[in-house]
């Protein structure tokens, strides 16, 4: 989405989907409730909102799922917008947090001095020297009352309830001790965050206890599940009280110097002069079978076996945007900057005076350096940084083995999304899985969502090896679907003609 363009209304949005009903009275169900923003890039968007003001969440996850990280965001943002906060923490020290949310790029330090930020550095509270004595709620709740008023707070943290509820074996009690907690903060106006630490999947039980979910308003629950060499972290809302929200877990990270970022699937929000605009492919008969080329804001599959010329066509469709004045941005996942620059020289595109003009920003990235997740941020950060009108990334099959089916298709569809987001016009390249063809993983998963697909075959002709090109998809477009034989030489892709009884040589071709 560009910068100039309105961030759309959850609540129209919702009343647009249906999602929205008016009662009785003739008010909406939903629309009532003020939220506040969380500052959590991209949640706000699955939350609808924010987290509704006044009210009390519960963020449950497992050790290292980011509630803390959460809770602090959610500080920070008050005090971005003059919100003043008061975190309380019930196990790691004051100064530990200072710290660690400094590494998000949080001056907490100096919010203190400015009276927006305050610690109840609750945790000696709980020990004596004959050991962990009962909690004094009074204690506690003298303690907040005094960084309430002192700081004139409109947001509250609590990290973390389980140091409170640990000390009762009673789950009644410490049922009524946490309602009475609440009850009195609401008591002060204060909108509410408490963190949980959940042994295991926050979704089988909020804690040992089994008891925050019946005394909060909302529940957000933070996972942090192993898959492959990484583990992965999903956020879902499950369930805000009187208030709209989006459904299922939704994929993030931390990032350093920023924090969490969540990476919600949203609607494409395109210019409505981007519908017909046409760009070049950088070959002019492939631009023929395209019927002009491919519009600007789409995103383009390249899908092929290795060497049938997948990179060289993503190369040449950046370079003809090179040549007009564009930006363009290549991210390689499979060689390096030096290998790029080499390939592009043997097919007479010289991609070094671009990037020194400032106009092409070449990304090596190395698959197993992070997650899916984080690669689909840094694809992202860069984009929005550089500003380009093309992109190409090549190729997205290095990435399949990086996590489960599941969240590579989230990623492809993550990032097909966002360009579409954004208006760039967008290639990326996919390896069939065997050097006649087939079907490649990614095609399954997005052939449904992309806007044109080029495959690349060998075919064996008269105990001879040639390459076969065709059109499969082109959204919106009229476009030639023959099956076209082409040659790479020293200037690059040339198109020939179609191949005479070219029935069965593209192998099995996906649906959508």
């Amino acid at each position: 989405m560009s910068a100039d363009q309105p961030v759309p209304n959850p609540v129209t949005a919702a009343r647009t989907a249906g999602l929205l009903h008016l009662g009785r009275d003739g008010h909406e169900r939903g629309a009532s409730i003020r939220k506040l923003a969380t500052g959590i890039t991209g949640f706000d968007h699955v939350a609808m909102g924010g987290l509704p003001a006044g009210r009390a969440t519960v963020v449950a996850g497992q050790a290292g799922s980011a509630k803390t990280v959460f809770a602090g965001q959610f500080l920070a943002e008050g005090v971005r917008i003059g919100q003043a906060g008061v975190f309380v923490t019930l196990e790691e020290p004051a100064s530990d947090l200072r710290t660690n949310l400094g590494t998000l790029g949080f001056d907490v330090p100096d919010w203190e001095a400015a009276d927006q930020w305050r610690f109840v550095d609750a945790s000696p509270v709980m020990r004596s020297t004959g050991g962990i004595t009962p909690y004094s709620l009074e204690t506690l709740a003298a303690q907040i009352g005094h960084a309430v008023d002192a700081t004139g707070a409109e947001r509250l943290v609590l990290d973390s309830l389980n140091a409170v509820l640990s000390l009762h074996d009673d789950v009644a009690v410490a049922r009524q001790l946490l309602r009475s907690l609440i009850a009195m903060l609401r008591g002060m106006g204060l909108t509410i965050v408490l963190t949980v630490e959940t042994p295991g999947d926050p979704g089988g039980g909020l804690s040992r206890y089994g008891i925050e979910e019946f005394v909060a308003d909302s529940v957000v629950l933070l996972r942090n599940v192993r898959e492959g060499t990484f583990r992965r972290r999903t956020v879902e809302v499950l369930k805000m009280r009187g208030a709209m929200h989006h459904k299922g877990d939704v994929p993030f990270t931390v990032v350093p110097g920023q924090g969490m970022v969540v990476l919600p699937v949203r609607e494409p929000e395109q210019e409505s002069n981007l519908a017909d605009a046409r760009l070049s492919t950088g070959n002019a008969d492939l631009d023929a079978m395209t019927g002009g080329g491919l519009f600007r804001g789409s995103c383009a599959l390249i899908s092929g076996p290795t060497g049938t010329g997948k990179t060289l066509l993503a190369t040449q469709f950046l370079t003809a945007g090179l040549h007009e004045g564009e930006q363009a941005v290549l991210f390689a996942y499979e060689e390096t900057r030096e290998q790029v620059l080499r390939n592009a020289r043997g097919w007479g595109h010289q991609l070094a005076e671009h990037e020194q003009d400032g106009r092409l920003l070449i990304v090596p990235l190395y698959p197993e350096v992070a997650s899916l997740d984080d690669h689909l941020v840094e694809i992202r950060a860069v984009v929005d940084r550089f500003g380009p009108a093309r992109i190409a990334v090549d190729s997205l099959s290095a990435l399949e083995r990086l996590g489960s089916p599941t969240s590579y298709r989230e990623f492809v569809i993550g990032l097909t999304s966002f360009v579409k987001e954004t208006g760039v016009a967008s290639v990326v390249t996919a390896s069939a899985p065997d050097l006649l063809g087939g079907a490649s993983a990614t095609e399954s998963h997005i052939s449904g969502l992309i806007d044109a697909i080029l495959l690349l075959r060998y075919v064996e002709v008269d105990s001879t090896v040639r390459r076969a090109l065709t059109v499969l998809k082109m959204r919106g477009s009229a476009h030639d679907p023959s099956i076209r034989e082409f040659t790479i030489g020293s200037t690059g892709l040339a198109m020939g003609e179609p191949f005479p009884n070219a029935s069965g040589i593209l192998g099995r071709v996906p649906t959508g």
